[in-house]
């Protein structure tokens, strides 16, 4: 089997594909202690920031993490044969008080759709919604073309 060449993409090419998606997978670290979840975001292209509400119940592992204000990274990828694209961010999830929200956050926050994971099994009576901010120190994007005689 052949080895297929990964690619870096351009920052353009990396912002194109981040503004067609709106969900990924958000990782979080605290010590040695891993989480990740499903999330859905907004994008900003011209600062680099994402926006994501987020929510969480009182004894969740969800609010735990997001207390400890982890290192994030945040993942998205997408497959189209032969190629197949992803983007890792890695930054500061920063929340935003609802006191400090500007016109301009609340516009963000507008094109980070509702969160599409968010589904519970049973009613929840204290759900917290807080908004943050992913505030990229690298982001990188990487293709791979998929050796087409392996499909034939």
């Amino acid at each position: 089997m052949a080895l297929e060449k990964q690619t870096e993409m351009s920052q353009s090419d990396t912002d194109a594909l981040l503004g067609r998606h709106e969900t990924g997978v958000l990782s979080l670290a605290r010590d040695d202690d891993p989480y990740a979840i499903p999330i859905s975001y907004g994008y900003d292209a011209d600062d680099r920031t994402f926006y994501l509400r987020l929510v969480s119940t009182p004894d969740s592992e969800k609010r735990a993490f997001l207390a400890s204000n982890p290192d994030a990274r945040l993942v998205v990828y997408e497959e189209a044969e032969p190629t197949y694209r992803s983007v890792v961010v890695q930054g500061s999830l920063v929340e935003i008080p609802r006191d400090e929200m500007t016109v301009e956050h609340v516009e963000q926050y507008g094109d980070a759709k509702r969160p599409l994971f968010e589904i519970w099994g049973e009613s929840k009576r204290d759900l917290d919604i807080k908004l943050y901010e992913l505030r990229a120190d690298s982001i990188s994007g990487r293709y791979i073309e998929l050796d087409e005689r392996r499909h034939a």
